[in-house]
This record gives C-alpha cells, sequence and structure tokens, in this order.
C-alpha cells in the first residue's frame, strides 16, 4: 500500500499528507479550491523547514516530502489509483456522505476508504458505500506532524484485515494507533468536549474568568494547554458541531452547548482561525478578551 489520497487540504488534511509523504508514501491531495492547494503546500514547507532547523530531519528529508506531494482539484484523477483515501474534509455529515458515495464509484473494489472525522458515525458514512467492510476512521490529532495519536475507529461492518492493515500502516507513520468503537465522540472527543463545555459554562456563569480557568487547567491538572485556549485552537465552531453530534447520539441532555458557545459561533468568534475566541489574536498574539462579553446576563428585579 504505497499511493495515498488525502482529500482536504485544510489544517488536518495539510498534515496528514504532511506525514505520509514525509514517510515515503506518494501522496495525492485533492481540494476544489487551487488557492487551497497553494497554501496548504506553503504551510507544509514552513513545517518541514521548522523541522530541519530542529534537527528533526534533514534538508533531504524535506525535498523528498515535497517532491511526494501531487496536488489535483480534479477527485477522480485524484483517487482513482488511491491504496488508501483519507477524507479530511469539513466536519459536516451531508458533505462527507457525498465525498464518500463519489469515492465509492471513483475508486478501486480493493481501495480502503478511511475518514478523519473526530465525531461522526463511521457506520452511517459507511452505509453510503457498497464497501462498508472496507470503510474506517483514521482520527489524527492536531497538529498532525508532531501529535502521536490516531483513534482508528471501526464501524459496525468495518472488516478485521481493514483495522489490521490501518493500525499497521498509522505505526509506520510513527504513531500510535489506538483502536476504538464507533459511538458519538469515539474517545477522545466524548471526553475532552464536555469537559471544554463545562469550563466554558463556568466562565458564563462568572465563576472564574477566561486566564483563571486556563491556569487551573494547566497548573492543577497538568494540561498543557488550557480548556478554553484549546477550544479556540481546535475551532468553537468545530466544538459546538461535535457536542451536537453527541447530543443528538446519546439524547443526553449533559452534552448540551453552552448558550455562550452557541452564541458566539453564531457572531462569527471561532477562535484562532477568526482572529478571536475567548482570546484575541488579531495582534498576532494571545491577549485577553474584556471579561463582561462571556459573562451570564442576570436580570435585576427593579
Amino acid at each position: 500500500m504505497t499511493n495515498i489520497t488525502v482529500i482536504g487540504s485544510g489544517t488536518m488534511g495539510n498534515g496528514i499528507a504532511h506525514t505520509f509523504a514525509q514517510f515515503g508514501f506518494k501522496v495525492n491531495l485533492v481540494d476544489i479550491n487551487e488557492a487551497a492547494l497553494q497554501k496548504a503546500i506553503a504551510t507544509i514547507t514552513k513545517n518541514l523547514d521548522r523541522q530541519v532547523q530542529k534537527g528533526s530531519i534533514t534538508e533531504d528529508v524535506k525535498n523528498i516530502t515535497l517532491k511526494n506531494i501531487t496536488t489535483l482539484t480534479d477527485l477522480a484523477k485524484g483517487a482513482a489509483n488511491a491504496d488508501l483515501v483519507v477524507e479530511a474534509a469539513s466536519e459536516n455529515i451531508d458533505v462527507k456522505l457525498k465525498i464518500f458515495k463519489q469515492l465509492d464509484e471513483i475508486c478501486q473494489p480493493n481501495t480502503i476508504l478511511a475518514s478523519n472525522t473526530s465525531s461522526i458515525s463511521i457506520t452511517q458514512i459507511a452505509a453510503v458505500t457498497k464497501r462498508a467492510d472496507k470503510v474506517i476512521g483514521m482520527h489524527f490529532m492536531n497538529p498532525v506532524p508532531v501529535m502521536k495519536l490516531i483513534e482508528v475507529i471501526r464501524g459496525y461492518s468495518t472488516s478485521d484485515e481493514v483495522c489490521d492493515t490501518i493500525m499497521e500502516m498509522s505505526k509506520k507513520l510513527n504513531k500510535v494507533p489506538v483502536e476504538v468503537n464507533d459511538y458519538p465522540g469515539f474517545v477522545a472527543n466524548k471526553i475532552l468536549m464536555p469537559m471544554i463545555n463545562e469550563a466554558i459554562i463556568t466562565l458564563y456563569e462568572g465563576v472564574a474568568g477566561v486566564e483563571e480557568i486556563d491556569t487551573v487547567m494547566k497548573l492543577g491538572m497538568a494540561h498543557p494547554m488550557g480548556p478554553l485556549q484549546l477550544a479556540d485552537f481546535i475551532g468553537l465552531d468545530v466544538c459546538l458541531n461535535i457536542l451536537r453530534v453527541l447530543q443528538d447520539g446519546f439524547g443526553n441532555p449533559k452534552y448540551a452547548p453552552c448558550p455562550l458557545l452557541v452564541n458566539m459561533v453564531t457572531a462569527g468568534h471561532l477562535g484562532v482561525k477568526s482572529g478571536k475566541g475567548f482570546y484575541d489574536y488579531s495582534g498576532g498574539g494571545k491577549e485577553l478578551v474584556p471579561a463582561d462579553r462571556f459573562k451570564k446576563k442576570v436580570a435585576v428585579e427593579a
């Protein structure tokens, strides 16, 4: 298995392409937007330069990695000869189902179809194909070239052979694969997102401020990043989508997103990618946002 197609050239997609290419795989990176592909290659180059500066790879490895990546805007050309396709499009069920229907028609019968989804059912995705046994989840962590974990998610019909193949391939990427079953949020986000949501509720209810909440979790729980900063890094829209998947999937009100999170996403304050979330990134750094922006408004009786 040598030919890999990655669909989507955003943060996760370019990181996945970078990682496969660095470990010797030929990668077709596919996106409908040519400008997005150019931006992805620039990001990969920048990240490879950082690895060279740190001494973790050589200049030759960097150059070979870049040569291993081909960019395309045509899905049919990009996926026709793939041994493995990894979909890393937006976390939207309708988008993913459309892509997997197309892939099932385009790809060779033995091609394995994987999704980098962080919460959406692999079983539901597989159901729109005629190869449910060959559909699996590969949930990489961000930043992909650095983080070791891959959640390998077995759909209801995923075969043992396909699961074993993906587990072994993940190890070839110098990753640590962990096999999990297909339930909303899998393991990582079933645990992480309620914690982030509770941190937002704590802020919303005025128990403590942004910096205070993040400091408690960093210094008290040894988290490398506070939950509110992490939410900004992930994207508040992504956090909201995952919480809604959990709420719908389990029918449990404990997964209901905090109204503050809903309002921030509605207002377009999505975190790092929009320049403002729980922190303000518009100046190139990380600054505090005025605290009164986040507090629950309580009506005062006359």
